[in-house]
């Protein structure tokens, strides 16, 4: 007889208080109120207990403690109330600012930011050496003007949320003295150098992988989104696989590649990566810029959208404003409106279809509009043709016989240097010459 195996005891979860800032001059994809409650789902994907929240409004942050000192007072007795242990700002903080509010707090209660709190989630949910490296260099780099106790949370044992950026440490921030501080920016700085050494092989392998994948002539999608949106579940509906799938934030972290058969026969490469969020802390793009390149060098996007959320125009804003952060604005785009089987008449998804270009609404797990789908991927990628206009170096004689093989050729003008071409490509190869499109009027 089996004897079932008892899960490990949990310690009780940390308790986290959140304060959320609206600052008049800047501009807000989400409300306040919105916002702190996609912080709230964050800290609960941190393992962290929301006891409580306070917001204010503000022309311009204080110099000193971002918020100002009645709300910092406000915020102490509500900590206390709530035996809150730790407290989360939706804003980033600067160094001063969060040196300046620890001062103002108790030892035993500790203050961190969305930033930091995206980048302990990243740790947790990293599986593979290349994630492990990629959080841990945006961790540094973050970390290294923030050598305050503020980062102690970051070596947590136990207890909901800790333990789990274990990446991070090995770094001492324990001394109190200026030496000791010197030591560990000494220490973290040669780390960050080597861990951008150790990253720059991986990029290299996988633009070697990417080329081979090129002369394979096998077309590459990119699966993008917000995160929670449904990525995951769409990679395992189309390529019957069985990639992790959670109902929580940032539930995938590695990039995950799969082969998928359309219907006229064709083949191409489906790759779900990690899910896009507001206020995507700027180290995580720095740092996750090989697995980011696989989204630039895709030959075709499929942007998912959670059409049930109550944001979901903000959050397809968010993706498309970090698709041109990483230089993949250009990229054919196909949206799919998902999860439309939470709507008890499926045609209240179908009416949005002319707010989003190239459009098709589908639920992911009840596998509904998914050969709507397939096929408006198969005529963006095989049936659909775009204008163009490049002038090829000559030393990209690939390209240049790409064109000839694949294109056509409408007007070909041998210059000094390089090839002017002009006529029609696949959509799927217009990435790929992106770098090299000419207006009308440019000679050059």
């Amino acid at each position: 007889m089996s004897k079932k195996i008892p899960e490990p005891t949990r310690g009780p979860k940390e308790r986290a208080f959140l304060v959320g800032v609206e600052l008049r001059s800047a501009e807000h994809l989400l409300s306040l109120d919105d916002s702190l409650n996609e912080l709230a789902l964050l800290a609960d994907t941190d393992g962290l207990q929301v006891v409580g929240q306070v917001t204010q409004r503000l022309d311009a942050p204080s110099p000193e403690t971002f918020i100002g000192s009645g709300k910092i007072e406000e915020v102490k007795a509500l900590v206390e109330e709530n035996l809150a242990e730790i407290i989360i700002f939706d804003n980033e903080l600067s160094p001063r600012h969060q040196r300046e509010l620890e001062e103002k707090f108790h030892d035993s209660i500790r203050i961190i930011d969305r930033t930091a709190l995206i980048l302990d989630i990243f740790a947790q949910h990293a599986s593979t050496r290349e994630g492990y490296l990629q959080v841990e260099l945006a961790q540094y780099e973050y970390r290294l003007p923030r050598l305050t106790r503020a980062w102690t949370h970051l070596a947590r044992q136990t207890g909901g949320g800790g333990g789990r950026t274990g990446t991070a440490g090995g770094v001492g921030l324990r001394g109190p003295g200026e030496t000791q501080l010197e030591v560990d920016r000494r220490e973290i700085r040669r780390r960050i150098s080597h861990l951008k050494q150790e990253l720059e092989k991986v990029r290299t392998h996988r633009m070697h992988y990417r080329a081979q994948r090129r002369r394979s002539h096998i077309p590459t999608i990119a699966l993008v989104g917000y995160t929670n949106a449904g990525k995951s579940t769409l990679l395992n509906v189309l390529a019957k696989t069985n990639v992790l799938v959670a109902n929580q934030l940032f539930a995938t972290l590695d990039p995950t590649t799969r082969r998928v058969e359309l219907p006229g026969g064709h083949l191409v490469l489906l790759t779900d990566t990690v899910g896009f969020i507001q206020k995507l802390p700027t180290q995580l793009v720095a740092a996750f810029r090989a697995t980011l390149e696989e989204i630039a060098e895709a030959d075709l996007l499929i942007h998912i959208v959670d059409i049930t959320h109550p944001n979901a125009d903000a959050q397809a804003k968010a993706v498309h404003d970090t698709l041109n952060e990483i230089g993949a604005g250009h990229i054919p785009v196909v949206t799919v409106l998902n999860k439309i089987d939470r709507f008890e008449d499926p045609e209240l998804a179908r009416q949005t279809l002319d707010n989003f270009p190239k459009a098709v609404a589908i639920s992911a797990l009840k596998s509904v509009g998914i050969t709507d789908l397939l096929n408006k991927i198969e005529v963006e990628l095989f049936e659909s043709y775009l204008p163009v206009r490049v002038r090829l170096p000559y030393q990209e004689g690939q390209l240049i016989s790409l064109f000839h093989e694949q294109g056509q050729v409408e007007r070909v003008e041998h210059g000094r240097g390089g090839v002017l071409m002009e006529g029609m490509i696949p959509g799927r190869l217009m990435s790929r010459f992106q770098p090299f499109v000419r207006g009308e009027n440019d000679k050059k």
